[in-house]
């Protein structure tokens, strides 16, 4: 679709994604996902069919373009969480345009964005944790290089938080076992230290002393977590190791590395962590995006509540 945009539409794509990539320093999923978003409103707006429904008539790239946009996603079955981060999206492709002279007039300063459905996360009970921490222990009794990488992708991820994308970028320099603590940089190239307890620190000791020998060469980049041929593990197998992990607790859901970061979060904050001391160390912009965790542990707290009190 980018390659079907007249020229000036797509030197304008061009010198927007180099914007978002070298002046907002996104990471390459967030540019690719803006970008596409913007493609996908230019073709509209210009005739081509970015929605598949055979229309082809042109709008002007103005607030009532950008509704049409919208609805005509709408239509086509696109859910809200999706029109709302679209609807941003293109809010933040025509003020750049705006800025840069490319339209007289920012029309999405005044789009108002379909409000997304905000579910809870699915996050493991502490026992649930507890067991799920004690398969990926004994999974490395044998010392076998592979279970002991994995024990230390579960030890990490519930320990500290971090995304997946960051637990793959990091690198054995990131990592002081004798204080604790990660250097992780996160999203816009935003660095920060997360601490890890000693759980954590014994299994990420036990993969450097004894794991990753047997699986660096000659080729391997200084990432701490290598996968079988000696590169940088990637987040794919970093979902499969986490997913063949939870098969081995009864009851557990089936969650995603990123499943294990809200478990953490919630667990935090059960324990009396305080949000702005969890917001720095999930790497979150905004508060509100911690405050979600705030929701999961009073939910948590109307079902005991329901079961266990006479009056409930």
């Amino acid at each position: 679709m980018r390659a079907a945009l007249p020229p000036p539409d797509g030197d304008i794509v061009d010198a927007y994604e180099r914007h978002l990539r070298s002046e907002r320093g996104l990471s390459p999923h967030t540019v690719r996902a803006y970008v596409g978003d913007a493609v996908s409103l230019l073709g509209y707006v210009r005739g081509l069919d970015v929605l598949g429904t055979g229309e082809q008539e042109r709008h002007e790239l103005d607030l009532p373009g950008l509704r049409a946009w919208l609805a005509g996603q709408r239509s086509a079955g696109t859910g809200r969480t999706t029109l709302a981060r679209r609807s941003a999206a293109a809010r933040t492709f025509t003020a750049w345009a705006y800025r840069r002279g490319h339209i007289a007039t920012d029309p999405g300063a005044r789009l108002v964005a379909p409000r997304p459905h905000r579910k809870l996360p699915s996050v493991l009970r502490r026992d649930q944790a507890d067991d799920l921490m004690r398969a990926a222990e004994s999974g490395a009794t044998e010392r076998n290089p592979v279970a002991m990488r994995d024990r230390a992708v579960v030890e990490l991820l519930y320990a500290t938080g971090i995304r997946v994308s960051e637990l793959c970028g990091l690198d054995v320099d990131d990592v002081d076992t004798d204080r604790r603590v990660l250097r992780v940089v996160g999203k816009g190239d935003k660095e920060r230290t997360v601490p890890f307890g000693a759980p954590a620190q014994r299994a990420v000791l036990d993969w450097l002393a004894e794991g990753r020998p047997e699986l660096v060469n000659d080729k391997s980049p200084p990432a701490l977590l290598l996968g079988v041929r000696g590169g940088r593990l990637q987040p794919g197998s970093v979902r499969r190791i986490v997913h063949q992990a939870l098969m081995a607790v009864p009851g557990a859901p089936d969650l995603s590395p990123h499943g294990l970061r809200h478990t953490a979060a919630t667990h935090l904050l059960e324990g009396g962590a305080d949000l702005r001391s969890v917001q720095e160390l999930l790497g979150h912009a905004t508060l509100a995006t911690t405050q979600l965790y705030t929701h999961v542990t009073v939910e948590r707290l109307r079902s005991v509540h329901d079961q266990a009190h006479p009056r409930s």
